[in-house]
């Protein structure tokens, strides 16, 4: 039983297979390994490394001898030379032929294949037999388990602007509405999350420039609040505000607030029934 190896490949689009190699055995004498006056034969190959392991190739012509299920076929399996430590599990992956097997630990059992590989007389029938010889090419997929990646934790700048406007920390800009409760904030982050407030800070209008308070007359506490706390009112939208609410967002250009708003209103024709039947619509 003549053998030849394909060099291995490194696999560079995974980091699950280690390695891939091929090993190609050949069987001289196809009759002559039938001719064993009852019993049933098992041949190895030579050893072939793939993934810094020996390996070799077994193969039996009338089945597994363990198996009288299986008189009518070849058998063939990939063997691990050598032992296994308990603690250095070798993991890999056999494709013979059409035939693919699952991952399997070489730690536990040294050798893995199919006991039906194919039945003689299909394989006597086939152009694979050529003057009693045939090859068969096995691969070998080695399997290393990837370094699992640093779990990164979901974003939550939300909870952190919302601590930082809690806390007044490194506020610059105050804000007087109507009956004079104000209202400090952080000018950068204003800008930011609301075009109203880009234009009122950063635009040509002359708060823009000054780090006095702004007066801020058509608008009551309560509904300055909400506009500064866009993001938890997007999350108690229902049908008895809905109206009240998108009135808001259009007047003081909160996108975000509006959005929800319209998301709440086509999500079904029952919630847009009870928003027009509302007193607040």
């Amino acid at each position: 039983m003549a053998s030849g190896t394909g060099d291995p490949t490194r696999s560079g689009t995974t980091t699950i297979v280690a390695a891939r190699s091929y090993h190609v055995i050949t069987i001289d004498g196809y009759s002559s390994s039938l001719n064993t006056h009852g019993y049933r034969p098992s041949y190895n190959s030579d050893p072939f490394r793939a993934g810094g392991r020996t390996w070799h190739v077994i193969y039996k012509p009338m089945g597994s001898p363990c198996r009288p299920d299986n008189t009518e076929y070849i058998s063939v399996s990939l063997a691990l030379d050598g032992v296994v430590a308990v603690d250095e599990a070798v993991m890999a992956m056999v494709r013979v032929y059409t035939r693919i097997t699952k991952a399997n630990d070489f730690s536990v059992s040294n050798a893995v294949g199919t006991e039906w590989f194919i039945k003689r007389k299909d394989l006597e029938r086939s152009e694979c037999l050529k003057d009693y010889c045939f090859a068969i090419r096995v691969h070998v997929h080695l399997i290393k388990e990837a370094h699992p990646m640093a779990v990164v934790p979901p974003p939550d700048i939300h909870r952190h602007l919302g601590d930082l406007v809690s806390s007044k920390e490194g506020t610059v800009v105050e804000f007087r509405v109507r009956g004079g409760k104000t209202f400090a904030a952080h000018r950068l982050v204003l800008g930011a999350r609301w075009p109203v407030f880009r234009a009122e800070l950063f635009g040509p209008m002359k708060e823009g420039t000054t780090t006095d308070v702004i007066q801020i007359d058509d608008m009551e506490a309560q509904v300055f609040g909400v506009v500064m706390c866009e993001e938890k009112l997007c999350e108690h939208i229902d049908a008895s505000s809905v109206a009240s609410i998108l009135a808001l967002a259009e007047q003081h250009q909160c996108p975000r607030l509006k959005k929800a708003c319209f998301k709440f209103l086509g999500f079904s024709s029952v919630a847009f029934l009870e928003a027009i039947e509302s007193e607040e619509f």
